[in-house]
């Protein structure tokens, strides 16, 4: 491989799934992926090594370094979860997160260090998987989160908001009364929304092994606020490890017990935005036009909440 001069393919070719997801939101972003790589791997003096990945609203392309290192090249459009992805990641203990190699912020670019292909959804045993999580959840939420950051206090206040237009959307009277005790309880947390340095999307495959350490957290949508907020990706993943046990509700409540062991949470603050998690998934589906609570959604409520 000639490492003296950036070299990219001539076609780019964009995953489908990439396609399929920023067609009609972003296409104007879309059309401008190959020129974006070309750009950034002359002004970086990179050498493509690979095909491109893609994660839900990124194309991921692996790359070596002017000195050998390898990396990866990440190209997302800018919005409020890109943006301070950056800063969220320099801001957290190095030993905790992949590394930032360079980034730019106006267009939120990331080079990133190269991790090992595999995630904690790998790792046979979901309960491991989970005190693995919860332990570096512990350590993220320890980070006061750095000015500029968005806060949970506006995201929550967004939510009661919408829940007028929306919870009469859901066909079920029973279940819009279930959403507007999710209301009641975010609008009880609302006057303490905590200053944290959050990721928001903590979940197994957001954790991928390193070299440098045995697990390394990736792609933050970073918010202030608090780390009781986190724990519903940690819930709501590996869903299927759940099933298997033959009694839902119960391992629902054993992972959240296991959660709130390792870090320390308040029992009753964890409900509390748990259900603002679910809140938030709610409205966010009924206004793509569901007219019932996710089955998922509604197991964890029944598990936790109710």
């Amino acid at each position: 491989m000639d490492l003296e001069s950036p070299t990219v393919p001539k076609v780019i070719e964009i995953p489908a799934r990439l396609v399929r997801n920023h067609s009609e939101k972003a296409p104007d972003w879309l059309a401008g992926l190959p020129g974006a790589v070309e750009r950034y791997v002359g002004e970086w003096q990179l050498t493509v090594s690979g095909d491109p990945l893609s994660g839900e609203a990124s194309l991921i392309l692996p790359v070596v370094r002017r000195d050998g290192t390898a990396a990866m090249l990440k190209l997302q459009s800018v919005n409020d979860e890109s943006e301070s992805e950056a800063l969220a990641l320099r801001t957290w203990n190095h030993d905790d997160v992949v590394e930032v190699l360079e980034d730019d912020p106006e267009t939120s670019t990331l080079l990133l260090e190269r991790l090992e292909p595999r995630t904690l959804d790998d790792l046979p045993d979901d309960v491991e998987a989970t005190r693995i999580l919860a332990e570096l959840l512990n350590h993220l939420s320890a980070v006061p989160a750095p000015p500029g950051i968005r806060h949970l206090a506006d995201i929550a206040a967004g939510m009661i908001e919408d829940a007028p237009r929306l919870i009469p959307m859901l066909a079920d009277p029973a279940e819009q009364a279930l959403a507007w005790r999710y209301v009641a309880q975010v609008t009880e947390l609302l006057p303490e929304p905590g200053d944290r340095l959050l990721h928001w999307d903590l979940h197994y495959y957001n954790v991928m092994a390193a070299k440098r350490q045995p697990w390394l957290v990736i792609d933050p949508k970073p918010l202030a606020g608090d780390p009781a907020f986190e724990l519903m990706p940690a819930v709501w993943n590996r869903w299927d490890d759940l099933v298997a046990t033959g009694d839902l509700s119960q391992a629902i409540r054993d992972r959240f017990a296991l959660m709130l062991e390792v870090t320390g949470i308040d029992r009753d603050r964890a409900l509390g935005w748990t259900a603002g998690r679910i809140l938030q998934n709610v409205l966010w589906f009924t206004a793509d036009g569901d007219t019932r609570i996710e089955a998922e959604l509604k197991a964890v409520s029944d598990a936790l909440l109710v």
